[in-house]
C-alpha cells in the first residue's frame, strides 16, 4: 500500500509505504527526509503524532490515507 500526498510547503510529495510482503514501513517527508518503522502500527503512530490534513493540498486524500491505515493495523492486529 502506497500513498503520495503533497504538503502545502513542499515541492516534492510526500509518500507513506507499507509494504508487508518485504516489511518495509517508511514515509518520506517534504523536506525528502525520511523515517522507516519496524511495523505499520508504529508508522500509523508517528503519522497521527506528527502529520495533520491542514499540513497537504488535498486534506481529504490525508483523511483517506489514514482511515486505510487505520484498517490495515486493525485487520493486522
Amino acid at each position: 500500500m502506497e500513498f503520495t500526498l503533497q504538503a502545502v510547503n513542499g515541492a516534492i510529495p510526500c509518500e507513506v509505504t507499507v509494504d508487508e510482503e518485504n516489511g518495509r514501513y517508511m514515509l518520506r517527508k517534504e523536506d525528502t527526509s525520511g523515517e522507516i518503522f519496524n511495523s505499520p502500527e508504529e508508522l500509523l503512530q508517528w503519522v497521527e503524532a506528527n502529520w495533520s490534513s491542514e499540513k497537504f493540498q488535498q486534506p481529504e486524500e490525508f483523511q483517506h490515507m489514514i482511515l486505510s491505515l487505520r484498517k490495515y493495523v486493525h485487520e493486522e492486529a
